[in-house]
């Protein structure tokens, strides 16, 4: 029997559910995943594409090219914002989830990874029990960012 999880929107509207483990999740420090949260870092966890289930609810799509050239897609709620899935290119087959829209308890996912730990908010404290890494394997800068994507010493 697989295992299931399940979460949502703000309000409510959207609701989507997941089988299974899933396939990775991190913390990410990057520019991208602070402006998609509003805040210092983003939890992503990452299933494979056939085990996201959109229950309810209606999601806007907003896509754009990373300084990398691939295209990230991230999906939001229609009526309160709340961005809930999104795609990166680099991660074909994959769905990431924002981590702290499952329903409580949330955080039941296994985070062994952060990455452009380069941009760590000075206030975040390492964790020795977690892989750090400057960047990520996929970073290759090809293109110029737009003055609201850059941020510190770089993504």
């Amino acid at each position: 029997m697989s295992e299931f999880h399940e979460g949502g929107c703000a309000c409510g509207a959207v609701r989507y559910r997941v089988s299974g483990a899933p396939d990775k999740a991190a913390i990410c420090h990057c520019r991208y995943c602070q402006l998609r949260t509003g805040s210092a870092f983003g939890i992503s966890v990452y299933f494979p594409d056939e085990a996201v289930e959109l229950v309810s609810g209606d999601l806007k799509e907003y896509s754009f090219q990373t300084e990398s050239d691939r295209r990230f897609s991230q999906r939001f709620c229609t009526q309160c914002g709340t961005t809930v899935l999104w795609s990166l290119e680099v991660f074909p087959g994959l769905t990431g989830i924002a981590g702290g829209t499952f329903d409580p308890p949330t955080f039941w996912y296994d985070i062994r990874r952060e990455v452009f730990a380069r941009s760590r908010a000075p206030f975040l404290a390492p964790n020795a029990d977690i892989a750090s890494f400057d960047t990520s394997s996929s970073h290759n800068p090809v293109i110029v960012e737009q003055p609201s994507r850059l941020g510190g010493p770089g993504l």
